[in-house]
């Protein structure tokens, strides 16, 4: 042992080159501290650390491995000193569930090495990645909890890493932990600030008016922006399961009106009212093969209200993308826990609208039948009156022509009084529920749009096209009363057009003479119009309307059969 130095004596030339070399580094160590801390973004803080901490240890590579929620791997990966083409070429990053990375997830703790090559736990090296020697790790804890670790390799001309720089990584590791921290913070509120603030976007929307189809629209583009998903999906119960009745996604879909059946386990778990989180939708047993086998992690909440599941919501992303985290499933569970309510609210809100238009009708037709009718009938009495007084043939003649219209008059109205008066629940083909459709919007429009039929529309249309015609006319007759100020509709169904790719199918065609689509305004309801079409294979379009010198707008809407 050698012998302790005496007080007061010099120090020998190796602590004092040792001191020298401390002295030299605690500037820059100040400086890396004071740069690890600044900024709160959290993905840019864990690439500033890794850069500081290779410029501190003089390493050629820095990595910091995020050990995910359930700490047996790596949430996450990033790197510093790899150009983008030797990472491309190595491929997938560590997932940290064996060898070296592995070993410091269950026993963290500081761990250097002089040759990274001849360590036991080290193995899985992929092709194509750059051979490293020494070695340094350490943890990096947040708020007294394993966040992940700090890897150093290949430090500058060959040498080991020393005490100096595991007493240095360690004390930025710390600096770290707590800029990591701070960076959390942030990011967690700002992520729950944009789920809240998507809430109150789809409760806005959803009392604002418009029909289910669009309320449901809604929450699947809110869903799909908030969840940072490759798409938005709304289920509705269906035939014991659940149908696809609305869709956000890049592309068309096809999807719309697919129903998984009750007998899938995941269809019967969102039916109980409980999430299901997919890691993996194409090795996922439970689902079956299809569109869903193009897509990686699934979240699926039930949208929940006084314990009744009114159907579920879907938020899948893209192959390859990272698993939601507990906080991103909380926040979609509280979101369509949200949407729930606002859906509730708004079908509430229809419900009166829809009870003052059915009592406005019975209204309508009680005054039709004991006003109009008792009138037309008085009238007419009046006319064959005077018809029989008459001695010049032609006036008898004249008033028999004009008694014979107003018996036609009155079979006319007492039908609009039957039509008036049939249930709107009441099962119906294709042409009663674009007569419902016409008698509903002329209630708020003051007129009754003509309407005509050409061709089998009851026998030819199928119900997918079908129940997409009818949200289409509706949607374009509510954008008639809503924007255009029109006082002239024509609706038309031909069940006999042929499409632009040769197809049998069916048009809608709307024409209104009211002030047409101003540049620049709101086009949500297009969107909806070739959304829809899209979905049953179709296309819209619009032309010009029926005003003078073609003012207005004609909405042309078909699909195949």
């Amino acid at each position: 042992m050698a012998p302790a130095p005496s007080p007061g004596s010099p120090p020998s030339p190796v602590e004092a080159s040792a001191s020298a070399e401390l002295l030299a580094r605690v500037p820059k160590l100040l400086d890396a501290m004071r740069s690890v801390g600044s900024g709160l973004e959290l993905h840019a803080t864990l690439h500033r650390i890794c850069e500081t901490a290779a410029d501190l240890a003089h390493a050629r590579y820095a990595a910091i491995g995020v050990v995910d929620e359930d700490g047996d791997g790596l949430a996450d990966f990033v790197h510093h000193g790899l150009d983008e083409a030797t990472a491309r070429r190595i491929g997938h990053l560590p997932d940290g569930r064996k060898g070296l990375l592995g070993a410091l997830i269950s026993d963290p703790g500081p761990v250097r090495l002089t040759d990274l090559a001849r360590d036991p736990r080290s193995c899985g090296v992929p092709e194509h990645h750059p051979p490293m020697r020494s070695f340094l790790g350490v943890p990096i804890r947040v708020h007294g909890e394993i966040f992940g670790n700090l890897y150093l390799t290949d430090k500058h001309a060959g040498e080991p890493f020393n005490d100096y720089d595991l007493a240095m990584v360690r004390v930025l590791a710390t600096e770290a932990g707590i800029a990591i921290g701070n960076a959390r913070l942030h990011e967690a509120a700002q992520q729950r600030e944009r789920w809240i603030d998507g809430s109150v976007a789809v409760t806005t929307a959803l009392l604002a008016g418009g029909d289910t189809d669009d309320a449901l629209q809604i929450v699947a583009e809110q869903a799909r922006r908030l969840s940072g998903a490759a798409a938005g999906i709304v289920l509705l119960p269906a035939d014991g399961g659940l149908e696809i009745v609305a869709v956000d996604a890049p592309h068309p879909s096809n999807a719309l009106g697919e129903i998984l059946p009750p007998e899938n386990g995941i269809v019967a778990e969102l039916l109980a009212g409980r999430p299901v989180f997919v890691d993996d939708a194409a090795t996922d047993p439970r689902l079956d093969t299809g569109p869903a086998r193009s897509y990686g992690p699934v979240m699926l909440v039930p949208l929940c209200r006084d314990g009744k599941v009114l159907g579920s919501l879907a938020m899948p992303r893209a192959r390859g993308e990272r698993p939601f985290t507990r906080t991103e499933r909380a926040l979609g569970d509280r979101f369509a826990s949200q949407a729930a309510l606002a859906l509730t609210m708004a079908e509430a809100q229809r419900d009166r609208e829809r009870l003052a238009v059915y009592e406005d009708r019975d209204r309508i037709a009680r005054d039709l039948h004991d006003l109009v009718i008792q009138r037309l009938f008085a009238t007419g009495m009046m006319l064959e009156s005077a018809q029989r007084r008459s001695a010049v043939p032609e006036v008898r003649e004249g008033v028999g022509g004009a008694v014979d219209e107003l018996d036609v008059t009155i079979q006319e109205i007492r039908s609009a009084i039957f039509a008036l008066q049939q249930p709107a629940e009441e099962p119906a083909g294709l042409r009663t529920r674009v007569l419902r459709e016409i008698t509903m919007a002329a209630v708020p429009l003051g007129f009754t749009p003509t309407h005509r039929f050409v061709g089998p529309v009851d026998t030819a249309v199928g119900d997918l096209t079908g129940k997409n015609l009818i949200a289409a006319l509706r949607e374009t007759l509510s954008n008639a009363f809503r924007h255009a100020h029109a006082g002239r509709i024509e609706v038309a169904v031909d069940a006999t057009a042929v499409l632009r790719d040769g197809r049998p199918g069916v048009r809608l065609t709307v024409a209104d003479d009211g002030v047409g689509i101003p540049e620049g305004g709101r086009r949500s309801g297009l969107h909806n119009l070739e959304r829809r079409a899209e979905s049953v294979g179709g296309t819209s379009r619009l032309g010009p309307g029926i005003g003078a010198d073609g003012a207005g707008t004609t909405v042309l809407w078909e699909a195949p059969y």
